[in-house]
């Protein structure tokens, strides 16, 4: 009977100690509770430090709006349209970036044509599509003519004509020639792509410039190389 009262006692003990701490959990977590319509303190701008004197509180200034400077200087100033002028552009500094034009200009009627499987009759003419047509600004080599490189002779027309066939390899040729086939050859300049076709022959040496044209230093370079017909044999 006396342990049966001492275990009786003993859970009437823990119920109580459980229900104590049952309330001091309660109470706990409403005192650490924050409320939310409350709102958080503003951050203070008061300098704190935890060593020395106590330094004064630096109030906030005001930023002031940005304002310019040196305005006349740096933005370009108020002017009044119909007072401007407009002036001519600058010329170039050299010539090295301009296209040189055509000595001779060519006719209104006349139109860059593509002429096919073009073949040379000397180093300078070629026929293509029933037409006879010459390289303009270039005098070719005559299928028969010799020439001499220190005493030795070498057909040096033919020669001249088979290199230029070489080159066009039947390509097409863009010339600007007249809109109706003439009877007889006529001058005009060709290239192929975007190589001209006098400024080939001359400056490999399988034609010669006429005077005048537009070819004469392409000849001296030629010349001095030893190139085409003012080489040796081929």
């Amino acid at each position: 009977m006396i342990s049966l009262a001492r275990s009786q006692l003993a859970m009437a003990l823990a119920s109580v100690l459980l229900l104590v701490g049952v309330l001091l959990i309660v109470r706990a977590r409403g005192s650490l509770s924050v409320d939310e319509s409350t709102p958080a303190p503003a951050p203070s701008t008061t300098v704190h430090q935890t060593d020395g004197p106590t330094m004064p509180a630096i109030p906030a200034q005001p930023r002031s709006p940005a304002r310019p400077i040196a305005q006349d200087r740096i933005a370009p100033p108020q002017l009044d349209p119909n007072q401007l002028e407009r002036v001519e552009a600058r010329p170039p500094l050299s010539d090295l970036g301009l296209a040189v034009p055509s000595k001779t200009p060519m006719p209104q009627d006349w139109r860059e044509v593509l002429l096919y499987r073009p073949i040379a009759t000397s180093s300078g003419t070629f026929e293509t599509m029933g037409r006879s047509l010459a390289i303009s600004g270039v005098q070719g080599v005559d299928p028969g003519k010799t020439c001499l490189f220190r005493d030795v002779a070498w057909p040096c027309g033919q020669r001249a004509r088979a290199a230029f066939n070489s080159w066009l390899r039947g390509r097409a040729l863009n010339c600007f020639v007249p809109p109706e086939t003439e009877r007889f050859t006529i001058a005009a300049p060709c290239r192929l792509g975007r190589q001209d076709a006098g400024a080939w022959l001359v400056s490999n040496g399988w034609a010669t410039a006429l005077p005048n044209g537009i070819y004469g230093k392409a000849e001296a370079v030629a010349k001095g190389a030893q190139m085409g017909i003012f080489g040796p044999p081929q």
